[in-house]
């Protein structure tokens, strides 16, 4: 995907963007956002945003760079690019590490609250 070399008025600029993320964050489930993505992006880009999200992922659980390229099929330099950005702040990205982090750790107690129950309703 190439992007016009022509400038976009400022003030317009600012505005579709803030839509853009007034959008993402108005959407209230993963199937909203899921259909959103497919709508807006093509496939390459979602696998792009995706393959990103999942090297954050990878390299918070401290995951060599070879385990990351067999896995995500993605080559050292983009893990490189994005080790670069979460180093230089990456604080959207480690945003979202926390978001992907709280919803795991909500699952794991969900699953082991319901173990519990199952053991206490079995006597």
């Amino acid at each position: 995907m190439q992007i016009s070399k022509k400038n976009v008025n400022e003030k317009i600029k600012k505005k579709i963007f803030r839509s853009l993320y007034q959008v993402l964050a108005d959407l209230k489930n993963p199937h909203d956002v899921e259909q959103f993505l497919t709508d807006a992006l093509s496939k390459t880009e979602k696998t792009v945003l995706a393959k990103r999200l999942g090297i954050v992922y990878y390299l918070s659980k401290n995951k060599s760079y070879d385990s990351i390229r067999q896995d995500l099929k993605v080559s050292s330099a983009t893990i490189a690019n994005v080790q670069k950005w979460m180093d230089q702040g990456g604080e959207g990205l480690l945003l979202a590490l926390k978001t992907i982090e709280a919803d795991q750790w909500a699952s794991e107690l969900s699953d082991k609250i319901m173990v519990s129950f199952k053991k206490m309703f079995k006597r």
